[in-house]
């Protein structure tokens, strides 16, 4: 069924295509590729994986999972919420850990798609989404404080990485926060209409370079970009043992219940822009290949992104040929440019990701709730916010579904 589905689709998709698309699609994805290559090496950085790993993800991700997804708009790659997730995964398991909860989490998202499961996220609140999004929010914008200022911190999690500068200090680098500042306010100030053609975390990223080298900045960077889809560290089927596999069984489940939801959240909005309707088995069967297939290339896991999937629709897509010709952009700035790229501050993709942290809020919703005194509503966004801040990110999210539920039933406004 689902197989025959596909097929139907891509008929559809590309009936009556032409040149004058192929030329849309092509010059989309090259668009997409300039917002998605900041992003992909800063959630690389910030999942205490690699820049690398960042950029074969959203490599990897758009050539295969934008190849079989269940939107032609669809937009694959590494996260901001997924990178907050794999903090602790790291910490307690390291990369091989992130690599194996990673499979697990493909193969469940397949799963998923098989039967069905992805129609139960209709039923998740949604101040619980919002709540869990914000708190992903605060942590990402925590996690990026030593990459900004300049110092070093220790513990899993951010919270605990907070807490460490009151034993280990905190002497700021000068030049990183200067750094980190100016892409700050030069992504806030940039001009909306100028955005659509060159993206302000692009242009910021090559300017904070183009000064840290001329200055000789005394700066961490973001270090070697290999030339090679095949990283160094990637799965090792041998270190897997059923000890840590029973271990890393809950990440994957919250890997997988992130990478659905944010799919399938990313697939309606953009449809209704598209006028399109995703097809939520065929995406969460897609997005499960993809994560499969990622930890034997270095990947950390991938989602659909509604910011690359929006400036896809914005600069014109037309097919799923959009994404893949994003991974392709990708993949020469890889090979042509990673010698540039290996001299980027992590100080100026600290301030992209702390600007892309306050952009994920859905601030719109948030003053909605609390403007109209909606009690239930802040209850369900301030108990997830804080479940998702303060505690293991898969209690986190099983506790946002339940109190979701909870407030739906005792409280409904």
């Amino acid at each position: 069924m689902l197989i025959r589905n596909y097929v139907q689709q891509l008929k559809r998709e590309f009936k009556n295509y032409s040149g004058a698309d192929l030329i849309k699609d092509l010059m989309a994805g090259l668009t997409v590729a300039a917002v998605a290559l900041p992003l992909a090496l800063a959630f690389g950085v910030s999942s205490g994986a690699t820049a690398a790993a960042g950029l074969v993800t959203a490599i990897i991700a758009g050539l295969v999972i934008g190849a079989f997804s269940g939107g032609f708009y669809q937009i694959s790659g590494p996260t901001g919420a997924m990178a907050a997730i794999l903090m602790s995964v790291i910490a307690g398991y390291g990369l091989q850990g992130v690599f194996a909860a990673t499979l697990i989490a493909g193969v469940l998202l397949v799963l998923c798609g098989i039967f069905h499961i992805g129609r139960l996220t209709s039923f998740i609140p949604a101040p619980v989404i919002t709540g869990f999004t914000s708190g992903i929010a605060v942590i990402i914008a925590m996690g990026q404080i030593d990459n900004f200022f300049g110092v070093a911190s220790e513990g899993s999690s951010a919270v605990q990485k907070l807490f460490s500068y009151g034993r280990l200090g905190f002497p700021v680098n000068l030049q990183s926060v200067l750094l980190g500042m100016f892409v700050v306010l030069f992504m806030v100030f940039f001009p909306k209409k100028w955005n659509a053609v060159v993206p302000a975390s692009f242009l910021s990223i090559i300017i904070a370079t183009v000064i840290s080298v001329v200055m000789k900045l005394d700066v961490e960077t973001v270090g070697a970009i290999p030339k090679t889809l095949f990283l160094e560290d990637r799965l090792d089927i041998a270190a897997l043992n059923l000890q840590n596999m029973k271990g890393l069984f809950g990440p994957a489940v919250s890997i997988a219940m992130l990478g659905m939801i944010e799919s399938l959240l990313c697939g309606a909005s953009a449809g209704k822009m598209a006028n399109v309707r995703l097809n939520s088995d065929q995406e969460l069967v897609a997005q499960g290949i993809g994560n499969i297939i990622l930890p034997f290339f270095g990947g950390i896991p991938a989602t659909a992104a509604i910011a690359r999937t929006s400036v896809a629709l914005k600069s014109g897509a037309r097919t799923r040929l959009t994404g893949i010709f994003h991974a392709l952009g990708l993949l020469v700035f890889m090979f042509i440019l990673g010698p540039v790229m290996a001299r980027i501050p992590l100080s100026a993709l600290a301030g992209v990701l702390m600007v892309t942290a306050f952009r994920m809020n859905d601030w719109k919703e948030i003053r909605y709730i609390f403007s109209h005194h909606f009690k239930g509503a802040a209850a369900k966004y301030l108990i997830t916010m804080a479940a998702t801040i303060l505690f293991d990110l898969t209690m986190a999210i099983l506790l946002g579904v339940v109190t979701g539920f909870f407030w739906s039933a005792v409280c409904p406004i």
